[in-house]
Order: C-alpha cells, then sequence, then structure tokens
C-alpha cells in the first residue's frame, strides 16, 4: 500500500530533480511565451491556431469543443487544484495560520491586487467592454516570480523567498474569489444544486476522515463536471476540490500533502508550460507593437509594471513605520522593492483572467495578451536587476537591513 502511495512522489521528485528546480521552471515559462509569439507571427501561424481552437467534432463533453477549451477548462483545473491545496496547508499550517505573520503577506496582497486595477482603470477608462478588464494586472505568477529568484541563487535572502511565496499564494485566493464573482455570466440552477451536494459530499468524506484518494478524485471530477455545466468556471471546482483533501495525517500519511507534493512539478512543467503556450501567441498581425499604447494593453501592463510595485512596497513601507507588522528580518528596503517589481509578472493567472473577461471581443484578447506579456517582461527584467544589484545586509558592511 505504502508503495502506491508514494510512488507519485517518487516520480515527482525525480522529474523535479531532472528539470533543475525552480529556476528552470522560470525559464520554461519564458521560452514557452516566446515560441508562442513566434509560431503565432510566423508562416505556421494558421497551424498553431489551428491546432488549439479547431472544433473537436467528437469531443465527449460538447462544452469543451476544442483543444483550447479542454486545456483552459479542464487542464487548468488540475493548476486550480494545486493553487487550492497550496493555500488551505498555508492557512491551516503555515505562514497563514499564524495572525501576526500573515498580517503583512495579507495587506501586501490586498494593495498589490487593488492598486493595478487603479492604475488599470485609470488608463483603460470605465467604459465597457474596455473596464471589463479591471483584474488583469491584479495577479502574480508564483512559478515565474520565484523561478526569477531561483536565478538569483543565495543572493535574495530567505525571508523574502518565502513572503514573495506568501503574498502570491494570498494573491491566487484574491484571483479565485474575483473570478468566481466577476466573471460568471449567468448560473445554472439545477448544476449548480448539484455541485453544492457533491461538495457536500467531499466534505463528509474530509470529516469521517475517509483515507482513500480514489474517493476525493472520482467525487471531484463529478464536482468539476457540474461546476462546469452550471455557468462557474470549471476551474473553480479544482479549488474546491482541494478545500476538502484532509491535512491531518490518516494513518500517518497526509494526503493533502502527498497530492501537492506529487503535482506541484507537473503544474510547474507541464500544465502551466502547456496553457502558456496555448495562450501567449499574440497575433501582430492587425495590432502591432504599437497596439501596446491601446487603452487595454498600456493599461495592463501599466497595472503590472507600476501598480503592483507601488501597492505592495506602499503596503509594507506604511505597515512597517506605523508599526501593525514588521518587514521581513534579513532583507533590506532595495531588496522589498525588487522582490515588489517582481510581483508585477503576472503571465499565467493574467492570461487566464484576459479570456475570461473579453470572451465576445477576440481583438481585446489579444490586446490583453500583449499587455501581459509586455508588463510582465518588464517586471521581471527590473525585478531581476534590482535584486542582482542590491547590496546584501550581510556583506555591506553595516546593519542595512534596519536601515
Amino acid at each position: 500500500m505504502s508503495t502506491h502511495r508514494n510512488l507519485a512522489n517518487e516520480l515527482a521528485r525525480r522529474f523535479t530533480k531532472l528539470m533543475g528546480g525552480e529556476a528552470t521552471s522560470g525559464i520554461l515559462l519564458i521560452v514557452v511565451a516566446v515560441l508562442a509569439m513566434a509560431a503565432a507571427n510566423s508562416p505556421l501561424a494558421d497551424l498553431y491556431h489551428d491546432v488549439f481552437h479547431h472544433r473537436l467534432a467528437g469531443s465527449p463533453i460538447a462544452r469543451l469543443d476544442s483543444l483550447h477549451a479542454w486545456i483552459n477548462d479542464a487542464l487548468m483545473a488540475i493548476f486550480f487544484f494545486v493553487v487550492g491545496l497550496e493555500i488551505k496547508r498555508e492557512v491551516l499550517d503555515g505562514e497563514l495560520s499564524n495572525p501576526a505573520r500573515r498580517r503583512l503577506p495579507v495587506l501586501a496582497a490586498a494593495a498589490g491586487m487593488a492598486t493595478p486595477a487603479i492604475v488599470y482603470l485609470a488608463t483603460a477608462g470605465l467604459a465597457e467592454p474596455a473596464q471589463r478588464g479591471w483584474a488583469i494586472p491584479a495577479a502574480t505568477d508564483i512559478a515565474f516570480a520565484v523561478g526569477v529568484l531561483g536565478l538569483l541563487g543565495r543572493r535574495v535572502p530567505a525571508s523574502l523567498r518565502l513572503f514573495l511565496l506568501t503574498v502570491a499564494i494570498v494573491d491566487d485566493l484574491g484571483a479565485v474569489v474575483v473570478i468566481a464573482l466577476f466573471y460568471t455570466a449567468h448560473i445554472e440552477l439545477g448544476w449548480a444544486m448539484a455541485a453544492v451536494a457533491i461538495l457536500g459530499a467531499l466534505v463528509t468524506c474530509g470529516r469521517m476522515r475517509v483515507s482513500r484518494s480514489s474517493v476525493y478524485i472520482l467525487l471531484g471530477l463529478a464536482l468539476w463536471f457540474c461546476v462546469l455545466n452550471s455557468g462557474i468556471h470549471a476551474t473553480i471546482a479544482g479549488v474546491l476540490l482541494a478545500f476538502t483533501i484532509p491535512l491531518r495525517p490518516l494513518r500517518g500519511d497526509s494526503m493533502l500533502l502527498r497530492l501537492e507534493h506529487a503535482l506541484v512539478p507537473w503544474n510547474s512543467y507541464v500544465i502551466v508550460p502547456i496553457f502558456g503556450f496555448a495562450n501567449a501567441g499574440v497575433a501582430l498581425a492587425g495590432i502591432g507593437l504599437s497596439g501596446l499604447f491601446q487603452p487595454v494593453p498600456l493599461g495592463i501592463a501599466l497595472g503590472l509594471f507600476l501598480g503592483k510595485q507601488a501597492g505592495i512596497f506602499a503596503a509594507i513601507v506604511a505597515s512597517d513605520k506605523l508599526g501593525f507588522a514588521p518587514r521581513p528580518a534579513g532583507a533590506s528596503w532595495i531588496q522589498l522593492w525588487g522582490m515588489a517589481v517582481l510581483c508585477g509578472i503576472g503571465f499565467t493567472m493574467s492570461l487566464f483572467i484576459g479570456a475570461l473577461a473579453f470572451p465576445q471581443y477576440p481583438q481585446l484578447v489579444e490586446e490583453a495578451k500583449l499587455g501581459v506579456l509586455a508588463g510582465s517582461l518588464l517586471s521581471s527584467l527590473l525585478g531581476y536587476a534590482i535584486l542582482r544589484l542590491a547590496p546584501s545586509p550581510r556583506t555591506a558592511g553595516r546593519p542595512a537591513a534596519a536601515v
């Protein structure tokens, strides 16, 4: 029994070791984005589009009638499932479980979502349909940002990496809530009721300490199918399922930790790159790089690049100076600024929200992609440069962390 239970974790461990760690995942996303852009603006553009958007006549689920739909509604449900597992672990047994330690990350994440939205609306305006994109620059890509930190090695203190991870996890939770509340067009009551009933069964399984992961997986698939047909975005089912997975050890084994450890590498090296390649390709014909200065892409780029760093860094400074919560130990103000800039990398979640924001406006979806890529690129380059050049408090020869 234990051999079967540990097989997935062992495969995941070997896979992570083979791929080379966190820095590799960030580099992989950069490569994927470049390949997608190249494919969308080459003689292969029609093939690239057809592979993902051609109608699948034999699809077993009518709503998923293209490979693009399967990736965004089915494969990404696994991504959100892993996000949900990380959120639950942090809330129950991590940095977010301690009220004193979660004050600053929660405040920084909230400011880091609100400020980019304000910047976007100030740039793109309040008219329809542009105003629907306000949440696009509010999200941070954990894998990409942590990948950039991985390239810096020991130049970045562990406290800073942990703080960025915690902020990004709170940010993800906020993005999930935004998707559920603001990007649901209509709800089919019958399917929604069925989803609630299945969710209730999952909660009951957790309370009864059911230890078979297959039970949760089967009920989770049923939950995903009902949510898909309810009008609520199907990926929300992944988060709801994750919240029902037991963290406490059952028969000496934590199901949540086992599933998280098994799925995180596949999330980073398979699911997110596939999603990125399918969604990051922007056909510049008809848009051009000058299209970046249109209201929607400009608002997104400025929201990610300026809004994110301004909101997060201001929240850290205000919190520390007012005594609400101290800044991370061992990190200088310059390093904290660099970390705040990296939070402007919104690749995965921002592309995902962009597709939800303008379902009836394919041109705006393409413009949104351009804004996401531009803002994320600027944030990654500036954030890396700041952290690469910032003197470490340990080597500066004086107590810089206390400045």
